[in-house]
């Protein structure tokens, strides 16, 4: 029984420090206001030059809603086809309809697009109108995983949901609790759900180095980047309760 950290990385800083810390796959993001976007061509060249373990690219081409036009989806099959060119490992991605449902259509082009990279359905998941007929829906369209806070704002708040999540997915999909995934519940949500893989941001507020700031422009030069320390601490613990399970 081996346990999985994902770690968000929104910049190469963090990239490489999530892997120096013991994480097992980086999901690659650009905007961490909007929840996650897709990253440059640049940002994914380097990400995948300077990382050995996984690298999954996100796959949205803006923030708000999971509803996209047709020109929204040329862009997501042209950023899938870029990550099958540089040598990812997989992708995150998700699309719904307006009433709630997954759109397998768009995803399973995705999905055959993306082949043989592996694809993780992302939050959007958090955001269907009944998770269990989702769960069979992205079953079906052949994704890796799910990523999901089990329809609430924090994984913590959801473990019920998560459990039976896992219960009814019976090893056919891996079901991944995220958001706001820390050293401080990682082992309680790994124990009440079942789950084998988390994901965690381990984020914290790196200050701008600028000297000079222009007050007037009223705007936060700050970035999102991975707590280093974070990262370790909760691979340990990871590792910890893994070997206190086999004995």
């Amino acid at each position: 029984m081996n346990y999985k950290l994902e770690i968000i990385g929104f910049n190469i800083e963090s990239c490489i420090a999530a892997q120096e810390a013991g994480a097992n796959r980086i999901e690659l993001c650009a905007s961490p206001g909007e929840g996650g976007t897709t990253p440059s061509y640049a940002f994914i060249k380097e990400a995948r030059e300077k990382l050995d373990i996984d690298l999954y690219v996100m796959i949205r081409p803006g923030g708000g809603d999971f509803l996209y036009s047709d020109d929204d989806f040329e862009i997501m099959k042209n950023d899938v086809a870029i990550c099958k060119q540089l040598g990812c490992d997989g992708i995150v991605t998700g699309i719904l309809t307006a009433d709630g449902k997954v759109d397998k259509k768009r995803c399973k082009e995705l999905i055959e697009l993306a082949y043989p990279l592996e694809a993780t359905f992302h939050r959007a998941f958090d955001r269907v109108a009944d998770p269990f007929e989702a769960l069979e829906d992205i079953i079906e369209l052949g994704f890796e995983r799910i990523l999901t806070s089990g329809l609430k704002p924090k994984a913590i708040d959801a473990l019920e949901l998560l459990s039976q999540l896992i219960k009814q997915s019976d090893d056919r999909i891996i079901i991944m609790p995220g958001s706001g995934v820390t050293a401080g519940n990682i082992i309680t949500i790994a124990e009440n759900t079942g789950a084998k893989e988390l994901h965690s941001s381990a984020s914290f507020v790196k200050q701008s180095e600028m000297l000079f700031q222009n007050k007037e422009m009223n705007e936060s030069l700050n970035d999102i980047c991975v707590n280093k320390e974070a990262v370790k601490k909760m691979a340990q613990l990871l590792e910890d309760y893994n070997l206190k399970l086999k004995k």
